[in-house]
């Protein structure tokens, strides 16, 4: 019996362990997006999290626009990353 505890202990720090290293590998992985006139792109790992925006200055004169912009592109950035 704990025998079988301890196999069973061993495959779970295995699975662990094998768990974090995909983890780390998909930090490095870089998924880039943008617009379709290009002007705002963004940048973002695998595991989804923000590394870089560029934003056109002339986005920045109309906020709604903007607004609109990086809710298409963090979409279309993050339907990418969930692929991967």
């Amino acid at each position: 019996m704990f025998g079988d505890l301890m196999g069973m202990m061993g495959k779970i720090k295995e699975t662990q362990a094998k768990m974090e290293a995909t983890k780390a590998r998909l930090d490095s992985v870089l998924i880039d997006e943008k617009s379709s006139d290009g002007l705002l792109s963004v940048t973002i790992t695998a595991n989804r999290t923000l590394r870089e925006i560029h934003i056109d200055d002339s986005l920045l004169q109309d906020k709604e626009m903007l607004e609109d912009y990086l809710v298409n592109v963090l979409n279309k950035a993050i339907t990418k990353a969930t692929q991967v």
